[in-house]
């Protein structure tokens, strides 16, 4: 068998590598050819060109390179319908994976698949027919999103989210992470204020001030921050004049980041996947978030849904507090941090059907990805 596959951001080459090995395990003597990072060309890929080139967000960012990205994509039909494939496996980046699966379906009849639904149950639900044209089969991340996707004429399997493969620490790490910083069982907050640099600028200040009104009522209380890597240097300075002086965890420590997850008694995030890695952890939170006035209009004209939090919407519940746009204030969030430390529990029911519900304990979603593909 004979894949081409394309990825292009980290989050994408974790899909690819799990994919591929699972690819690899049910079809032995599968080749790759494509475009992807360190995880998939362990699995044997030679990438094209570096992936860094298509990890790029935003129009100011994007619009720069705007010509080479084009050029990049008719380069990767090119070589598609060059390699002959027996499929095309594109992994999210649709600005980019979608637009060459088009150029490849108008030459050739190369079955073509998307691995991650596009998120049509939570705005702008047009994108799927749009993607059809040039989709044949998609691989869905929630359990909820095949019928968004047949309905719109492709098949559609839940394959599982990588969250649920992903290692969690153990109770006895958790105490010895309390241990080495001298925490005991002072109330341990941890704080997530996001992965890129606008979010963190537009968040750290308020999750600061949160906490200080937080800690008014819990003295003793601790704070620890786990740095992405693009902004830690950014979070290290915006976290200097917190009222609570943060454990600061560095990019590359991913131990003592996971650890950290599971030994907080409750976490202050942004909006985004982090929720569902707190849900495996069994950390209860509150997640924030705000963005620039015109964005906050546009995108809160255009949402389907009433909760942005992914744990809400994978439960069916509403049992995570989240304060958004305009209730983003440090009021509110200090409020609902207190709220959630006097009932620590209220929130356990939410994340183990969480959990359960994108595949805990089933087959790893690489393998069931690899196996939705082949079938």
């Amino acid at each position: 068998m004979k894949v081409f596959v394309i990825a292009g951001e980290p989050s994408g080459d974790a899909l690819g590598g799990a994919v591929m090995a699972g690819l690899r395990e049910l079809s032995p003597g599968v080749t790759f050819d494509g475009v992807g990072g360190p995880l998939m060309q362990a699995q044997g890929l030679v990438s094209l060109f570096d992936m860094s080139e298509l990890s790029v967000m935003g129009l100011a960012e994007i619009l720069p390179k705007y010509r080479a990205l084009k050029r990049r994509i008719a380069e990767c039909a090119d070589a598609v319908i060059a390699a002959r494939p027996d499929v095309l496996l594109t992994i999210d980046s649709p600005d980019f994976c979608l637009r060459v699966a088009k150029l490849v379906k108008a030459r050739s009849q190369i079955r073509t698949v998307h691995y991650v639904a596009p998120t049509v149950w939570a705005w702008r639900p047009g994108r799927a027919a749009k993607m059809a044209r040039h989709i044949d089969h998609v691989l869905a991340l929630f359990p909820f999103e095949p019928p968004l996707m047949q309905a719109a004429g492709m098949t559609c399997d839940f394959v599982g989210h990588p969250v649920v493969a992903q290692p969690v620490a153990t109770d006895e790490e958790a105490a010895a992470f309390r241990a080495a910083y001298g925490i005991g069982d002072a109330p341990l907050i941890l704080a997530l204020p996001g992965s890129r640099k606008g979010e963190v600028a537009r968040l750290a200040s308020r999750f600061g001030e949160a906490l200080g009104l937080l800690k008014t009522s819990t003295p003793d209380m601790r704070v620890v921050v786990p740095c992405a890597g693009p902004v830690a240097a950014l979070v290290r300075d915006l976290t200097a004049d917190w009222p609570v002086r943060p454990i600061l965890i560095a990019p590359d420590d991913t131990g003592a980041k996971r650890t950290a997850f599971r030994a907080a008694d409750v976490a202050l995030a942004a909006s985004g996947t982090v929720s569902l890695e707190l849900a495996a952890a069994g950390t209860p939170m509150v997640i924030a978030y705000d963005m620039n006035w015109l964005s906050r209009q546009i995108i809160g004209r255009m949402l389907l849904v009433d909760t942005v939090t992914l744990v809400n919407l994978v439960s069916d519940t509403r049992a995570v507090p989240e304060y958004i746009g305009p209730d983003c204030t440090s009021a509110q969030i200090a409020a609902g941090l207190r709220a959630v430390l006097a009932a620590p529990d209220a929130q356990n029911a939410a994340m183990t059907l969480t959990m359960d519900r994108l595949g805990r304990g089933g087959e790893a979603p690489g393998l069931r990805a690899a196996r939705s593909i082949l079938h």
